[in-house]
């Protein structure tokens, strides 16, 4: 045999190896929590959903406990922003929009693991559907890490890291843009790997980005060794969205433009969600 092809066989071995003790130590993991929300209706044991009392980021919604925003189907869990003009919040606030958002807070939490959700999206300049992590103190003492956030652009996600000293207009943030043929409308696992250390987040098991210790310590305190929860939600406009597309004048919604509106309006805009899973 030619030095060539020793050489291709002995790369080729080695390939196969790595990939098997990968998945070897992928199926030792312990599950924490699993939801693939194969019930009929949200289980209440492990998701509390939120009513807007506290208002952030001049979103536009306000959160209700509906089967109008967020149901399961086939399978997912579908959250679906709904227009209800005038709606009047408990604490007297109007919102045009309503919509849902569920946590563990005091059901499940964790500290260093692996947090994986896997979620397909609609478009619309807009939107902000995320999934993310929250500690259980004031924010943002106790640290923020989002694993997913969109802006109804289907061609990126970001993920973003938030703590004292780096929350809002944090240096921690970076985007991963999708092949035009798989874009955020197409299913994609969204994942953090946490430790000590760092936190590595993977989209479709690929590196996209890493944030350590030493680099959150250069802006302030490393506030992640401590459990987070885990959270869903789909808000609609806000600062982030306006920061995208730029919408704030007269006549339109803050960060959301009248064609997403007219989408809204249609039920043409949801979030998918098939499965969250945190193993360590």
């Amino acid at each position: 045999m030619k030095r060539s092809n020793i050489f291709r066989v002995i790369i080729s071995l080695s390939f196969i190896l790595i990939l098997q003790l990968q998945l070897f130590a992928q199926s030792n993991k312990k599950v924490l929590f699993f939801d693939d929300f194969s019930s009929a209706s949200l289980d209440r044991s492990k998701w509390n959903v939120i009513i807007t009392g506290d208002h952030f980021n001049d979103e536009l919604q306000a959160y209700i406990d509906s089967a109008s925003t967020l149901f399961v189907e086939n399978g997912c869990l579908v959250f679906r922003p709904q227009y209800s003009p005038g709606f009047i919040t408990k604490d007297g606030k109007r919102f045009d929009f309503t919509s849902a958002r569920i946590t563990t807070q005091n059901k499940f939490d964790f500290a260093y693991g692996t947090a994986e959700a896997k979620i397909k999206l609609t478009k619309g300049s807009g939107l902000w559907p995320a999934w993310w992590m929250l500690g259980n103190g004031i924010w943002p003492t106790t640290g923020e890490v989002d694993i997913m956030e969109n802006i109804g652009e289907t061609e990126w996600a970001n993920a973003a890291v938030h703590g004292p000293g780096y929350s809002g207009e944090t240096p921690f943030v970076n985007r991963q843009y999708f092949n035009a043929a798989n874009d955020v409308t197409n299913w994609h696992v969204y994942a953090v790997e946490w430790s000590p250390t760092e936190m590595v987040f993977k989209y479709d098991g690929i590196v996209m980005y890493k944030v350590t210790k030493t680099m959150i310590n250069h802006y302030g305190k490393w506030v992640f060794d401590e459990p987070k929860h885990l959270l869903l939600n789909f808000a609609v406009g806000g600062i982030y969205p306006v920061k995208i597309n730029g919408i704030k004048g007269k006549g339109v919604k803050y960060g959301l433009p009248e064609s997403t509106s007219e989408l809204i309006k249609s039920n043409k805009v949801k979030m998918w969600v098939d499965w969250v899973k945190v193993s360590r």
